[in-house]
């Protein structure tokens, strides 16, 4: 570790799985190339950063990049012990052969070159075969943590099959915790309270811009004794860098939403706190959060990250966005540091 670095210690257990994920753990989403290519030798580095760090938790799935980024993730983590680092991937986009005559959506993943389209199953046999293949993709023999990922449009197939599936491999010891990532409260709300989940992914709705969370998700989830792991707490970029032009939802902001993330900037720095800091910090306020997702694609947005999700944040600094209007009086936020 390099001088003065300071390491990101554990989150908050999930449920009674037994599993500890750091309380910032490292998103995958960049490796497949999100927005912008990254190279292999730049991929390696900035996972082994992100270990050196203390994100040991790391996520992937077979949608970034097409498989680009499980890949990555593993050529990685090859030879690093195994009880060194949680990992969890999705289900639900297969990787399939493309024919020559079909066009392929991007999906905001620089285009891979490999020749291969994503098919929605949530079926039995589609759940197995992805978790097979993402197993051989990553080099993987077990994955800690199985999501069922954006089943917006699939809901009955979820209960059908997909929860079903995802079921029989917890059962049978080849997942350790299983669950459903999502960018919308509502239907993880349906799924915490319906089905025997261990932990979900809500990617953007628990963020200093949006709290869509915190009414009925986040209690159900301290309920039913499941984890949830935040991703999206920088709102696709807004809440580092809010300029005109910065991205929220994976598209570009509104002008309001810039103005209100530059407001909240401006409280932070007259705290001697970055905005990013308290974006990162801010989710695990919330007693059922076990911990925060964040994407990087170098060693130093790494490190960037890292240093601002254990610098110190007063209290006072809280106050002082509820007293501007940036926060609820009712929104929970960490104890004060530093």
């Amino acid at each position: 570790m390099s001088p003065g670095a300071v390491a990101v210690g554990p989150g908050r257990p999930i449920g009674d799985t037994g599993l500890v994920p750091s309380a910032l753990g490292f998103g995958g989403a960049p490796l497949g190339g999100l927005f912008q290519e990254v190279s292999d030798d730049d991929a390696r580095a900035t996972v082994r950063r992100a270990l050196e760090l203390g994100l040991t938790y790391l996520d992937t799935a077979p949608h970034y990049g097409l498989g680009l980024s499980e890949r990555r993730l593993g050529w990685a983590l090859a030879g690093v012990p195994r009880d060194r680092f949680l990992l969890s991937s999705k289900v639900g986009r297969l990787l399939r052969p493309r024919g020559a005559d079909e066009t392929i959506d991007d999906e905001g993943f620089v285009e891979s070159p490999a020749p291969l389209k994503r098919v929605r199953d949530y079926t039995r046999a589609g759940v197995r075969d992805s978790v097979t293949e993402s197993l051989e993709r990553l080099g993987m023999d077990r994955l800690d943590i199985v999501y069922l990922h954006d089943p917006d449009a699939f809901e009955p197939d979820v209960y059908a099959t997909g929860y079903p599936a995802l079921a029989e491999l917890r059962a049978a010891g080849l997942v350790g915790a299983i669950g459903a990532g999502m960018n919308q409260a509502a239907m993880l709300t349906r799924f915490v309270r319906r089905l025997d989940l261990d932990v979900i992914l809500l990617a953007g709705r628990y963020s200093l811009l949006d709290q869509d969370a915190l009414t009925e998700l986040l209690p159900a989830c301290l309920e039913r004794g499941v984890g949830v792991v935040v991703g999206g707490a920088l709102n696709s970029g807004v809440l580092a860098d809010p300029r005109p032009g910065a991205r929220y939802d994976y598209a570009r902001a509104p002008d309001a939403l810039v103005a209100r993330a530059a407001r909240m900037s401006v409280v932070c720095a007259a705290h001697g706190v970055s905005l990013l800091s308290a974006a990162l910090q801010f989710p695990l306020g919330h007693p059922a959060v076990s911990s925060v997702l964040v994407g990087a694609r170098s060693p130093e947005e790494v490190a960037e990250n890292a240093a601002a999700f254990v610098a110190p944040i007063p209290g006072e600094l809280w106050s002082a966005l509820r007293t501007e209007g940036l926060l609820g009086d009712g929104v929970p936020v960490p104890a004060p540091t530093g």
